[in-house]
């Protein structure tokens, strides 16, 4: 199969679908679908992304997008610290609180800002450390797997950032009021991240067995970010088991999504995986190979193995069309990447998930 090498990354389309209120969720082909409105999910993966393009050009109109995103987010955070996720096209929230998994993503989010401190101005910075102080009394209580993953590694990310605890002074500053002291405490969160990470250990060991190594009894969406999150928990706290767990996990996980073929390919989501069964052939979703890279890219890191690297470059060229349509994803004339592979083809539209998702994976791969 031959794959192209050579992509030219364009960042405009991420600009295009975002108005002064946040991304847009979904598109009709290329055109943002207004009826569908905005989403937190969107908005905080859309903030990842544009921290990494920032990181490489430093441009002002970066530098927007991600004051945009940080706005949405902030206004997104209810009076008790949860976010409400999904906004119709006249700014109103259609919720109270959104999903867990709403919260996860968003904790995640504001981590990787913070995990730039030596990149974005101070004001920013500080409120993400705002945001993240108000939810976290919320964290331990997520009872979804992929919820307590996607926080654990944006938690991560503060633990193993250089003073992104503490709020950012013109001047040199100790913490002298009790609220001073007791903003996001450092202990605190660190045994916040062992709690999670022990727990999808203890679930993983309870759910495993009979060459089915997993942590529920199916393969389903953002499945990486469950072995990627144990990575990052082991790198903090040492912990041999959350490491032995992480492995295994992620190699059964490659195991049902890297074809004989020599391409990475998704579980489908139109039926998933059920333990026992056979996994769906579609749709394969952009999402998910940018995750499975994040998630090989730590592992390659902590685990100290170069295959993982390798599987990372696979996931990246899915996008590129190494894949099973023998398609590339990406939109020529754009830049934007197609909501991905169906039965009958590809999937014209050009969501805010997939250019996300593609924009982090280019950047990631290509920032070595």
């Amino acid at each position: 199969m031959e794959v192209p090498t050579i992509v030219k990354f364009k960042n405009d389309y991420l600009r295009r679908i975002t108005d002064d209120t946040g991304i847009f969720q979904h598109t009709k082909f290329g055109v943002p679908d207004r009826a569908k409105g905005y989403t937190t999910d969107d908005n905080a993966r859309a903030l990842i992304a544009a921290v990494l393009i920032y990181r490489s050009n430093k441009d002002s109109a970066t530098l927007d997008l991600i004051h945009t995103y940080i706005s949405f987010i902030h206004h997104a955070q209810n009076s008790e610290g949860n976010f409400r996720n999904f906004m119709d096209y006249n700014r109103s929230f259609m919720e109270d609180t959104g999903s867990e998994d709403c919260q996860g993503r968003t904790l995640w989010a504001l981590g990787f800002a913070l995990s730039h401190s030596s990149l974005l101005p101070d004001n920013l910075l500080n409120t993400c450390r705002y945001l993240i102080n108000q939810a976290l009394p919320h964290i331990e209580a997520l009872g979804s797997p992929r919820a307590g993953a996607y926080a654990l590694i944006g938690l991560s990310y503060l633990i193993e950032t250089p003073d992104a605890l503490t709020y950012s002074f013109p001047y040199p500053h100790t913490p002298t009021t009790a609220e001073e002291k007791a903003f996001l405490p450092r202990k605190f969160i660190m045994d916040l991240i062992e709690k999670i990470a022990v727990r999808l250990h203890n679930q993983y060991t309870l759910t495993k067995g009979n060459g089915w190594n997993w942590f529920e009894d199916s393969l389903t969406y953002g499945n990486s970010m469950l072995p990627w999150a144990l990575l990052k928990a082991y790198k903090i706290s040492k912990n041999a088991n959350l490491k032995s767990t992480a492995k295994e996990s992620l190699d059964f996980l490659a195991s049902q999504t890297f074809s004989e073929e020599g391409y990475y390919k998704p579980i489908g989501s139109h039926g998933w995986l059920m333990r026992g069964g056979e996994s769906a052939p579609y749709d394969e979703q952009p999402i998910e190979a940018c995750e499975m890279l994040l998630a090989c890219k730590e592992a390659a890191l902590v685990l100290q193995d170069t295959s993982y690297r390798k599987q990372a470059a696979l996931c990246y060229e899915w996008y590129i069309g190494h894949n099973s349509l023998k398609m590339s994803l990406i939109d020529p004339q754009t830049g934007a990447c197609y909501d991905g592979i169906h039965s009958t083809g590809l999937n014209l539209n050009q969501g805010s998930e997939s250019i996300i998702s593609y924009t982090i994976a280019h950047l990631v791969i290509h920032h070595e």
